[in-house]
């Protein structure tokens, strides 16, 4: 018998009083503290419940619909996969594919799989979609080539979702059962095999390279001596091809893909210092006292330093929050001869004696980020338990006094996954340090307006180049506070609507004195008749309230009149997000089509006439290169 939990039990008691829908969002603690049975268990009961019986008591939860498919069986996956995205606050709405049936469901855009238009699509594959058909007796040759259909198929499947399907279709890369290579007696037969599997398992992955919508999981680094690829009494029995096991390590991959494709993404890693990025504690051990190398735990602090040095490389943007005195922590960061990390690779450190939350919460205002968009890591468990329970949405990485497990247990959950990291990603940090640079200028100022002429503000508003549709993109998956539908278009998507007649797709890239924002925003619109609809308006919190958006939203309402058309139409879906915009259309002249409101789920419309339209802010610099709206 499994030996249960206390989150367990209060996941238990909840059940059992029927309160787990009425009280959901405490899940996403009970789940997260679970042990792996625990976990199962909560995956099973979660499923049963299902997205409604949820979104009847919260129906402001966030769902993700799932289309699963695959060669074997795969309706073993949405138990782990709804625990996992219970652990992020999330619902699954699962939709599952007979045995089998992944090629009729890819190939066939009538499919059940294509109307349920889910936000993504996994489609399991495993060693049978090969082994099934190569010959008895076979050789190493034959599953050459049937692994070489089966990937000229899938490469089919996929061009036919880039072009029908919404959302992401995700692919695995096929895992080696021993029973194959056993079964071959001549070693050089096995090497032989060994190498053609590995070959083509490449080869799946390097699909993702000619596929905007496609997302290619590499199962191989999931599985080891403690993780079971398969059990053969269901594979056998049931044609289950991933182990219980297999199948929770794998649906925590997908939780990151989901993330990433539904925008929650994070942004931020919030490192703790004494016994996290070094061992020992400063103000007791002082600064040759630490361990940061030279010493079996030294070398493990100064391989957690490389990881987060590795991270924050790709656009993640690093902070550093410690009970110290700041000159100390300065000291160290500048002075220390072995560390890995300094002073400029972190947006900002925060050292004093307040209580972490709070600077947590100042550090998010500071950088005019969400606390969701945190990742806060620490070796103290009150620290820990202090955040979870002050500030719920921060995601809080719990290490323990064995600096050797810090950088597993960081990555474990792939909190900052996404699909690709972009030009403008790269810079993210130092933007954000120019950011903060910006808010100290701002407090030389006695008003906001002597501010803004003084930060020389200037903007370019054109139609996406080729090179900026992935970040159009991503504006639509990882923004949520401006922006007003809330649409999350992938690349593929956004690349269609700035091909199509009458269809605008822009980007706002921006810059000041303190140097160059690069794109921070995007607008997507289209001409129906003699109407300009804005589809969508997006801006990145960095920049919020310097006159970019009406300045944007002015050139535009002027574009459409210089191009004959005589009103705008725009909709604004609220979310749990985006409620400081909700103004946005009717602070700029734009008036409710139905003042009495929208139904549940759907945009509120508003209309502009183009007769009076807002001129734009004296302070902004804007340059313009907007294409036509001709159908």
């Amino acid at each position: 018998m499994v030996e249960k939990t206390d989150d367990d039990d209060t996941l238990r008691s909840l059940h059992e009083r029927g309160r787990v829908a009425a009280e959901y969002p405490r899940v996403r603690a009970l789940v997260g503290a679970a042990d792996a049975a625990g976990r199962r268990w909560a995956g099973n009961l979660l499923a049963r419940i299902g997205p409604d019986a949820v979104l009847a008591e919260h129906p402001d939860t966030p769902v993700v619909s799932v289309a699963f498919t695959g060669h074997s069986t795969v309706s073993g996956l949405v138990a782990p996969v709804t625990a996992e995205l219970a652990r992020h606050g999330l619902l699954l709405r699962p939709h599952v594919s007979d045995f089998d049936g992944y090629v009729f469901d890819l190939s066939d855009t009538g499919s059940e799989l294509y109307a349920a238009k889910p936000d993504a699509v996994v489609c399991l594959l495993d060693a049978s979609v090969v082994f099934d058909e190569v010959p008895r007796p076979w050789r190493p040759d034959d599953v050459a080539r049937v692994f070489d259909e089966k990937l000229r198929l899938l490469d089919g499947l996929a061009g036919v979702f880039d072009g029908a399907g919404r959302g992401t279709l995700v692919l695995n890369t096929l895992p080696l059962p021993r029973e194959w290579p056993a079964q071959l007696v001549a070693l050089r037969d096995r090497a032989r095999l060994g190498a053609v599997w590995r070959e083509a398992n490449a080869r799946l992955l390097r699909l993702m390279d000619g596929h905007p919508s496609l997302t290619v999981l590499d199962l191989d680094p999931l599985l080891g001596a403690d993780l079971p690829l398969r059990d053969d009494r269901l594979g056998v029995y049931t044609h289950t091809e991933l182990s219980p096991q297999a199948q929770a390590a794998y649906a925590g991959e997908l939780a990151g893909v989901f993330r990433a494709a539904t925008g929650r993404s994070k942004k931020v890693l919030v490192l703790d210092l004494d016994n996290t990025v070094w061992g020992g504690v400063l103000g007791d051990d002082g600064i040759e006292g630490i361990e940061v190398s030279g010493s079996y735990r030294g070398e493990a602090f100064r391989r957690l330093q490389h990881t987060a040095r590795q991270i924050v490389s790709q656009g993640v943007l690093l902070a550093a929050v410690s009970k110290n005195d700041l000159e100390p922590v300065r000291e160290v960061l500048g002075r220390h001869p072995d560390m890995t990390l300094r002073e400029d690779d972190f947006v900002r450190v925060v050292a004093n004696w307040r209580p972490k939350h709070d600077n947590l919460r100042e550090l998010a205002a500071d950088l005019n980020l969400g606390v969701d968009s945190f990742v806060f890591a620490d070796d103290s468990p009150y620290e820990c338990g202090l955040v979870t329970r002050e500030l719920p949405d921060v995601a809080v990485v719990a290490l323990d006094d064995e600096p050797a497990l810090h950088v597993e247990k960081l990555l474990r959950d792939g909190w900052f996954t996404v699909r690709d990291v972009t030009a403008d990603d790269l810079k993210r940090p130092e933007r954000y340090r120019e950011e903060l640079d910006r808010k100290d200028f701002l407090g030389s100022f006695s008003s906001l307006d002597a501010y803004l002429r003084e930060l020389d503000v200037q903007v370019r508003f054109a139609d996406a180049s080729p090179d900026e549709v992935a970040r159009v993109s991503q504006l639509t998956l990882r923004t949520n506070q401006f922006n007003l539908t809330t649409e999350r278009l992938q690349e593929a998507e956004v690349a269609e609507r700035a091909a199509a007649p009458g269809s605008l797709v822009l980007t706002v890239r921006s810059a000041d004195r303190f140097g160059d924002n690069g794109v921070v925003g995007a607008v997507l619109a289209h001409r129906d008749g003699d109407a300009l609809v804005i589809d969508n308006f997006l801006l990145s919190c960095r920049v919020f309230a310097r006159g970019i958006e009406q300045a944007c939203l002015s050139a535009l309402l002027a574009h459409a009149r210089e191009q004959g058309l005589s009103a705008a139409r725009a909709g604004y879906r609220p979310s749990a997000k985006n409620g400081k915009v909700r103004d946005f259309y009717p602070a700029n002249g734009f008036v409710p089509v139905d003042p009495d409101g929208a139904p549940d789920g759907s945009p509120v419309l508003f209309r502009h006439d183009l007769a009076d339209i807002t001129a734009p802010p004296e302070h902004v610099r804007l340059t313009l290169s907007l294409g036509g709206l001709h159908q």
